[in-house]
């Protein structure tokens, strides 16, 4: 019988299930925001280096040092930017498909490393008023809230592979800026390991939430929205088919339009899609025949494992930066942006491009997903509503003049 793998981290997950294809339109409200934590002072005296010096809060100043910090690792030698550079927009600087951790950095892990650009403005995970799941941290939108994602990369075996929170209190304490923590946070918050590990992930959520580096909103593509510069002619047609939805129609889940209230378009719509991305034996974890990473519904996130229309479906992310991606798709499955775009348009015209084919020679199409759940796979949306002989949604030269407009959403345009 097929079954999905067991969590890896039980103290640590849930999970929400996934179906075809989760369309919504979003008004999200500040209210959706995360809210300031507590701490043993106020946290309202300024710390060298902080404020006065970086136009951070005292504690995403702390956020920042903390990020950067190896040392909190077991190896003593991963960081949060170690996987999440910025000099790459927060994201992978190589094209593993899945990244190496754990005390001696030899422990594989499970799915490809998302950039965490323009997470500040991601509502808690909810279900809309049609059904639709929405929202959430990680790929499979479990955390709640951007501390709660930075607590487990401190713990999980395949990455900074703490056995324990006091062990990364432990560290804290021979750090440089241990002093400052203290002063930010109480005098005794050491002494209390768990209280003190709830800081250590505030502070990375409001050194995201506050650091304009994570949301510098500087592309060309939003310095041609603000009339500031001109789009080239293939990065025109480009858009064109991008918002066209008879052709890319990538614009129904990555919103390309600003909001009603003039703001920046995050090119998200914070649902999940499921569209068959094929199976990567990359990821060591394929070579078990019976694992599979069903997203919402498991085997990280443990809330929605009866939800079997839910499985195989992941979180859209935004597509700001896109070009600057190593790998695409949750499991990393491709290395550059025409193959990811190929797959879209000729997933379902050229199955045998992307799919192994069984003995027989038949296509074994849907292949990291059990039979049962792939009747998840989103059929019926453009450009996915095609059948074998069927023209590709996009040509060669259409999915050339998409790439091009995909460049001009990377930040830092000058």
């Amino acid at each position: 019988m097929l079954h999905q793998a067991k969590s890896r981290f039980p103290a640590l997950t849930n999970t929400i299930p996934c179906r075809k294809k989760f369309t919504v339109a979003l008004t999200l409200c500040a209210s959706a925001l995360l809210s300031a934590c507590g701490g043993g002072s106020s946290g309202s005296a300024a710390v060298a280096g902080s404020p006065a010096d970086s136009g951070l809060s005292p504690q995403a100043a702390l956020g920042a040092k903390i990020f950067k910090d190896a040392s909190l690792s077991a190896s003593g030698k991963l960081a949060c930017a170690t996987c999440h550079n910025p000099d790459n927009a927060h994201a992978q600087t190589n094209d593993l498909a899945v990244q190496l951790g754990g005390k001696n950095l030899g422990v594989a892990g499970f799915r490809a490393t998302p950039s965490l650009r323009y997470l500040n403005l991601t509502p808690s995970f909810f279900f809309a008023a049609d059904g639709t799941p929405t929202g959430g941290f990680d790929r499979d939108g479990r955390a709640q809230t951007l501390a709660v994602q930075a607590a487990r990369p401190f713990l999980a075996p395949h990455e900074m592979a703490n056995a324990s929170k006091a062990d990364v209190i432990a560290s804290l304490k021979r750090t440089g800026y241990a002093e400052e923590f203290r002063q930010v946070f109480g005098a005794a918050i050491l002494d209390d390991a768990d209280t003190a590990f709830d800081r250590v992930t505030f502070a990375l959520q409001q050194y995201q939430k506050e650091d304009n580096a994570f949301h510098s909103y500087d592309s060309k593509y939003d310095q041609f929205l603000a009339g500031k510069v001109r789009l080239d002619d293939a990065e025109l047609r480009g858009l064109a088919l991008f918002n066209n939805p008879a052709k890319g129609n990538c614009a129904a889940c990555h919103v390309s339009n600003k909001g009603t209230d003039g703001s920046s378009p995050l090119f998200t719509d914070f649902t999940y899609d499921n569209i068959g991305v094929p199976r990567n034996p990359e990821i060591p974890a394929t070579a078990d025949a019976s694992y599979y990473d069903l997203g919402l519904c498991g085997p990280d996130r443990l809330d929605l494992t009866t939800r079997a229309d839910l499985c195989g479906a992941f979180k859209v992310p935004t597509l700001r930066n896109v070009a600057t991606r190593k790998v695409f798709f949750h499991n990393g499955r491709f290395k550059n942006l025409r193959d990811a775009l190929g797959f879209y348009v000729r997933r379902d015209t050229n199955p045998e491009e992307w799919y192994p084919a069984a003995a027989d020679g038949t296509v074994m199409k849907f292949n990291d997903l059990p039979i049962p759940y792939q009747r998840n796979v989103n059929v019926t949306e453009v450009p996915y509503n095609r059948t074998r002989g069927m023209a590709p949604a996009l040509t060669a030269d259409e999915i050339e003049d998409v790439i091009k407009f995909l460049g001009t959403l990377t930040d830092g345009y000058k």
